[in-house]
């Protein structure tokens, strides 16, 4: 579990932070007067915990082969089909559209994707996706009375060098890229290609190629009548340079911002948008009145909770160690680049990799906005900090659908560059509060098959994405093989009926084969080892355990007992095993329960197959040298569930009633055998043993 959390005050208020700022024109938030010489090396020590749950993808569409424009050098670019969104219009027609950043923006219909209008093609030879992640056709958004209207919404990008046009608001200096929003408004709205007319309405200026408009969108849950129904969001990045200028922070541009316009508006400077007068700045002179919040690096996808009370959520990608969701309210300051997550983030370090700090005692004077959730990037040892370390959150969605009810009331996430998926329950996910505790999410194809997305996207680089259609159900994109996957269930892990068969007495001295019995005692509820094993010739293995000789052989089977570590606490290596699918002395299973997780042989799950044991769980991290936290850290009894499913070979370790697996791992060497319990060259005792399983000759 969770041991390391950050607690924060409640946000102070906008209006204090703005009176506390400079003069107007440049207001941004003071560096901190003092710094903490101690930098965070591991700012979020927790790692996702495994849920047990996985979600079952089967495959909603394929995009054809696409080329970026000019041809790019940086091979992140070189993906099969840039698709980075997938939703659904919302004219209840259930067609569901798909940007690819290449230029081309496709409608789905019966699962077959066609072109409903080239973005590229209209705007070439300006149009550019040749540089940089985000750039191209970065996104598209459906007004909510598209049926009636037929507006919708575009973001694009060109080289500042090949327009005469001027960006509408302050740009960066050197500007180098335009990001451009665009009103389109079609003729039929029915139609399934795009024929009318368009508009720009919004253009702003990015020194880089990263970090520019990264999503537009409409509030789908405020209706006809609210304040909020018809106004655009827009997520406006720093341009890669907010580390080192702190643009985040001026109130007078609106690179790092989330801002809220009008398109039908006609206020604004350049007449094409207006502002609304909700906005938390609007009417400050000196201030842009279209920032809804602001302090953002790359704010890279939001969403609403259809549910609840239908918070804002963002996805925000760190610089070189934090990902992290914020809950974003009007007026808030996530605090980029003053902060990075719930750290200082010190500018002025000498050393590029040690830029962390505490948060200093004043910190609540600044009001800043951390995050409800954030894991971090657990860099190898050797990493070069001012290199990608590949760790970027993809923004996900509150579940409130049908199809998968495990998943409702949590917001679904990921990993762009790995593919992981990720969940935290939203009601946990508070200001103020600890923050959210993270689980991980298997994935299953419609086989049953547990896969990564790496597996289904056919490559390391997944560069992943999240869609969700007008029910509320989930799809998952992946850019290395332009395909997209649609939610359709979810199983739990190692979720097997293991049987009905019980041996008796398990408790008994006869129901017993010891490797040593001399070392062993059997004083009637407790199985002994009382004398530590010592190493025997062969591949290495446990060095003393004994197995339940009464009873059937099992296919699978669950096994649940307490144990207890009766080496001193003192004595770190301490362990026990649990045995399983054994068939000879060197032909099993074992569970490893440790008190240390930080080399190979400790704390985990490993295959002995006529060779030396072999670790096979999840969680070992080789690089970083660290598995599951450890199983047993005292002298008290713990309770202990180990369950195998022969037929998929699914392998989970429970303890202490823990209702998700402390381990998990896959292998289908052993489809049978017995069970059994022992230690390396530890002592410890078993108690209250039930084995249940699947008998081989049944």
């Amino acid at each position: 579990m969770l041991k390391t959390r950050w607690c924060l005050p409640a946000i102070v208020s906008v209006a204090l932070v703005l009176a506390q700022a400079p003069e107007a024109g440049a207001l941004t938030v003071r560096p901190e007067s003092m710094r903490a010489e101690v930098p965070i090396v591991d700012p979020i020590p927790d790692d996702p915990i495994p849920s047990g749950l996985g979600l079952t993808l089967e495959e909603f569409a394929s995009f054809p082969k696409s080329e970026p424009t000019p041809a790019p050098s940086d091979p992140r670019l070189m993906r099969w089909a840039r698709v980075n969104h997938i939703g659904e219009i919302p004219d209840g027609s259930g067609r569901r559209f798909v940007p690819d950043l290449n230029g081309k923006m496709y409608l789905v219909e019966d699962g077959e994707p066609h072109v409903y209008l080239d973005v590229g093609a209209t705007f070439a030879p300006e149009f550019f996706s040749g540089r940089g992640l985000g750039q191209g056709f970065g996104f598209v958004t459906f007004h909510p009375g598209f049926r009636s209207n037929g507006r919708f919404y575009t973001v694009h990008t060109e080289l500042a060098a090949s327009t005469t046009k001027t960006p509408d608001l302050t740009p960066q200096p050197s500007t180098a890229y335009h990001g451009i929003v665009t009103e389109w408004t079609a003729d039929d709205p029915a139609a399934s290609t795009f024929h009318g007319t368009r508009r720009e309405i919004l253009r702003l200026g990015f020194a880089g190629t990263v970090h520019g408009i990264q999503q537009i969108d409409f509030n789908p849950t405020a209706r006809r009548g609210d304040p909020d129904y018809g106004l655009l969001y827009i997520a406006a990045g720093d341009g890669g340079r907010g580390a080192r200028t702190g643009d985040p922070q001026d109130l007078g541009i609106p690179q790092g911002k989330i801002l809220r316009i009008d398109p039908q508006g006609d206020d604004a400077a350049n007449g094409e948008y207006g502002i609304p007068a909700a906005n938390p700045f609007a009417g400050r002179p000196g201030v842009l009145g279209e920032i809804y919040a602001y302090g953002m690096r790359d704010p890279h996808r939001f969403s609403w909770d259809p549910g609840g009370r239908h918070r804002l959520f963002l996805g925000h990608i760190g610089e070189h160690a934090v990902e992290a969701i914020y809950e974003v309210r009007a007026g808030a300051n996530l605090g980029w680049s003053e902060r990075e997550g719930p750290f200082v983030f010190d500018k002025a370090a000498s050393n590029p990799c040690d830029r962390l700090r505490p948060l200093p005692p004043d910190d609540d004077r600044h009001g800043y906005t951390y995050p409800v959730a954030a894991y971090d990037h657990d860099p190898p040892p050797d990493w070069n900090c001012t290199s990608d370390v590949g760790r970027a959150i993809s923004g996900g969605y509150v579940y409130r659908g049908r199809d998968v009810p495990e998943l409702r009331g949590k917001y679904v996430f990921g990993d762009i560059v790995d593919g992981r998926v990720f969940s935290t329950d939203e009601r946990e996910m508070r200001i103020g509060a600890e923050r959210a505790p993270i689980y991980e999410l298997m994935i299953y194809n419609t086989a049953g098959e547990r896969v990564t997305m790496r597996d289904l996207a056919g490559s390391p680089r997944v560069d992943f994405r999240f869609g969700r259609d007008g029910a509320g159900e989930l799809y998952v994109l992946a850019k290395a093989n332009g395909k997209v996957w649609k939610v359709t269930g979810a199983r739990w892990f190692a979720g097997c009926d293991a049987g009905r068969t019980r041996p008796a007495h398990v408790m008994r001295a006869e129901s017993w084969a010891p490797v040593t019995p001399a070392k062993w005692s059997f004083p009637g509820r407790e199985v002994v080892l009382a004398e530590a094993g010592q190493s025997r010739p062969g591949p290495r293995r446990p060095f003393e355990y004994a197995v339940l000789s009464a009873g059937p052989e099992f296919r699978s089977v669950r096994v649940d007992g307490e144990v207890r570590l009766d080496t001193p606490v003192e004595i770190t290596n301490r362990d026990v095993i649990i045995v399983f699918g054994y068939r000879s002395d060197t032909e099993f299973y074992y569970a490893h329960l440790s008190t240390d997780n930080t080399i190979y042989p400790h704390n985990g799950i490993f295959v002995v197959n006529n060779a030396d044991r072999v670790r096979i769980e999840d969680q070992w991290d080789e690089v970083h040298s660290r598995g599951a936290p450890p199983a047993v850290t005292d002298a008290n009894w713990h309770r202990v569930r180990v369950k195998h499913c022969a037929a998929s070979g699914e392998i989970a370790v429970y303890v202490d009633g823990a209702r998700t697996p402390l381990m998990t791992a896959v292998d289908t060497t052993f489809g049978s055998g017995r069970v059994g319990f022992g230690s390396f060259d530890n002592i410890g005792r078993l108690r209250a043993l039930e084995v249940t399983g699947t008998r081989v000759d049944g």
